[in-house]
């Protein structure tokens, strides 16, 4: 398989599927890195806002990917990953030979493997890539990506990895191993948050003073960067969606039936997982996942900070 030569004088087209809070940040950090990059989502508004900060579009996601060196795509999971390349309008019979299509959704790995195989037979390659750090991260270029895939798909998408990440860990030579790697990463992150939702729901009902808990927590043993970074919203009363409840229904659900086919028990994340239902029943799917402190709330009666502006 060739690769795409890059030419010193003409940028490469970046094609980023998906401009939400880190799809946006990914399209504007390769922006900034030099690269042509055309933006493509659902919402028409996301595209009109990278428009304005200077991107382009396209009428469909295949127009873009038949101009494109490298397709980011920052979807949910993996059957909008499928979608997107397989699906009607999809880009994968589109895509340039030697151009590299970069995965960035949290799937089951086989998943990963099965979408790299179809790929490579069509002359693209396939980076199983998903990304952690969050929305403030992604804008700046600072995330951390798990990477598996061949050394010519790195090489092909190694200028865009510098330019969105801070960190990129090469996890081996297969595309799987990535998503593997990410799915332990959500394990941890999903129990964190449903922990500290629980800790500061419980100082609340208490009736402790909760900025004073935060200040104290996170310079003692007991902080996580969840902890850190989730409360704050608590303590706003804003529960402005940038990673939903329904990411965790997901990323949780995918744990269980990893471990339930190596015969691993997970009861943490399993009750975890609980938590998540329970909050997306209660109508808060789409919102911010520290919504599971307002789960805890409306449980056990205690009062939460009200959004003030």
């Amino acid at each position: 398989m060739t690769t795409l030569q890059e030419n010193a004088e003409t940028p490469q087209v970046a094609v980023v599927i998906g401009l939400g809070a880190m799809g946006m940040g990914m399209a504007l950090s390769l922006k900034k890195a030099g690269f042509d990059v055309i933006g493509v989502d659902i919402s028409a508004d996301a595209v009109s806002r990278f428009v304005q900060a200077g991107g382009r579009s396209a009428s469909s996601i295949a127009e873009a990917a038949r101009e494109a060196d490298i397709v980011v795509s920052v979807v949910v999971n993996a059957a909008q990953t499928e979608n997107v390349l397989f699906g009607t309008g999809g880009i994968a019979d589109v895509m340039r030979p030697g151009s590299v299509f970069i995965s960035s959704a949290t799937m089951d790995p086989a998943v990963a493997g099965k979408l790299s195989s179809q790929l490579e037979t069509r002359a693209v390659h396939y980076l199983d890539a998903p990304i952690s750090g969050g929305a403030a991260r992604a804008a700046n270029g600072e995330l951390t990506v798990m990477a598996s895939g061949t050394k010519a798909a790195f090489s092909a998408a190694r200028r865009a990895l510098d330019a969105m990440a801070a960190k990129v860990y090469e996890l081996g030579d297969t595309a799987g191993a990535g998503a593997a790697f990410k799915m332990i990463n959500q394990l941890l992150a999903g129990v964190h948050i449903a922990a500290a939702c629980e800790a500061i729901t419980l100082a609340a009902k208490m009736g402790l003073d909760l900025d004073k808990v935060y200040e104290v927590i996170t310079a003692s043993a007991g902080n996580s960067w969840m902890f850190e970074n989730r409360i704050p919203h608590v303590l706003a009363g804003d529960y402005t969606p940038l990673s939903a409840i329904e990411i965790f229904v997901k990323d949780l659900g995918i744990i269980q039936d990893m471990a339930r086919s190596e015969r691993y028990p997970v009861p943490l994340s399993a009750a975890a997982l609980q938590m998540y239902l329970a909050a997306s029943g209660a109508g808060m799917g789409r919102d911010d996942d520290s919504s599971l402190a307002r789960l805890y709330a409306q449980l056990s009666g205690a009062s939460l900070p009200e959004k003030t502006r």
